[in-house]
């Protein structure tokens, strides 16, 4: 990957961006020439119709939808949704006959790879300004915006520990140790955002060789490999899995629902990523894919955005610190460089798949 990808700005420049700290100003509504116009359809023309590819969970896509269907009701938006890293493999074989005309919250590493392949088109959305600088993309006219954070989680089914007589697990160290043998669901990393951005942290934490060590360890005790970032909080509240290795919002829905699992944030922190949109380049840009990515950042799904997620990418008055995290979310996450978690995103899934693939599930 080319150069131009440099660090991020560390980890601590973005202390203040808790949801509910500070108050920005909303964004503007005058007239922009570069802005696209609301869709309108006649008598005689066709429906606009606009293809949106996501990593987002089905549940949330539903909700979100809801305000941007109800102010442009002549859009049909047609979503495809799969697990990130099969959304980025798609994405990367139409490369040359693109299909998608929005990408809306697939991880930022993948759009950096994306970006460095030269797929997506510069777009500012309305509303950009108040984007947090560490959440887009750094050229005049953005490639990416981001709109916010997701985070490596331990979800952990109490009850059947205590079957066991085990104590919960608190951090890395504590999965790798031999009375975890065999109780841990993961999700794969090829395939999983979630998984990607756990096995980043560890190569960030420790260093590559000393990663690999303690993922081999890892692997003795692992019982599956998932596909789905979500899967291994859903197995770990039904028992299945005693254990599983997912992110913050997945072990916290889990446990709303009244499932008997604690969300454990790893006390070494946690890895981490951040939702993403972006326009893809084609041939024809449709100005209803403008739309769409302006609607993305507005006020009502950042509002949606916030039920889930604690970490926005813009603050807002009535932004809140959603049920089931901590007070200081962003003093949990591990220190890392997401240019190079992308930059080394192909050799670790190769390196990964070569030593532990053996445990995936089988693939749909």
């Amino acid at each position: 990957m080319k150069t131009k990808l440099k660090s991020l700005t560390s980890i601590l420049l973005i202390t203040g961006l808790l949801a509910g700290c500070g108050t920005a100003k909303p964004a503007s509504t005058a007239p922009n020439s570069s802005q696209p116009s609301p869709a309108t359809t006649t008598a005689a023309s066709k429906p606009a119709e606009i293809t949106v590819y996501s990593a987002m969970e089905e549940e949330q896509i539903k909700t979100y939808l809801t305000s941007f269907k109800s102010q442009n009701p002549t859009i049909k938006v047609n979503i495809v949704r799969d697990s990130t890293g099969i959304m980025t493999a798609k994405l990367i074989a139409e490369k040359e006959n693109p299909q998608a005309d929005v990408i809306w919250g697939l991880a930022a590493t993948s759009l950096l790879v994306m970006d460095d392949q030269k797929m997506l088109e510069p777009y500012a959305p309305k509303g950009v300004d108040q984007v947090l600088p560490e959440f887009k993309d750094k050229s005049s006219i953005p490639k990416w915006v981001g709109i916010d954070i997701w985070e490596t989680a331990i979800i952990v089914n109490k009850v059947e520990m205590e079957k066991r007589h085990l104590a919960i697990p608190q951090s890395y160290e504590d999965l790798a140790k031999p009375e975890y043998k065999g109780l841990i669901a993961m999700p794969n990393p090829a395939s999983s955002g979630t998984g990607y951005l756990t096995v980043n942290a560890l190569i960030q934490l420790y260093g590559k060789d000393k990663a690999w060590t303690f993922m081999d360890k890892l692997h003795d005790n692992m019982m599956v490999y998932t596909h789905s970032g979500s899967k291994p909080a859903k197995m770990a509240a039904s028992g299945e899995a005693p254990i599983g290795i997912s992110y913050g919002y997945s072990g916290i829905l889990e446990k709303k629902k009244g499932s008997p699992v604690e969300v454990i944030f790893p006390k070494e922190g946690s890895g981490w990523d951040m939702e993403a949109n972006a326009l893809v380049k084609k041939k024809d840009i449709k100005p209803e894919a403008k739309l769409f990515l302006d609607w993305a950042i507005s006020a009502e799904p950042m509002k949606e955005y916030n039920k889930n997620y604690a970490i926005l990418s813009i603050k807002q008055e009535g932004n809140q610190l959603p049920e089931g995290y901590s007070k200081d979310p962003v003093s949990q996450l591990t220190k890392l460089d997401l240019y190079q978690a992308a930059r080394d995103r192909e050799s670790v899934l190769a390196d990964w798949a070569k030593k532990y693939d053996s445990k995936s599930e089988p693939k749909k």
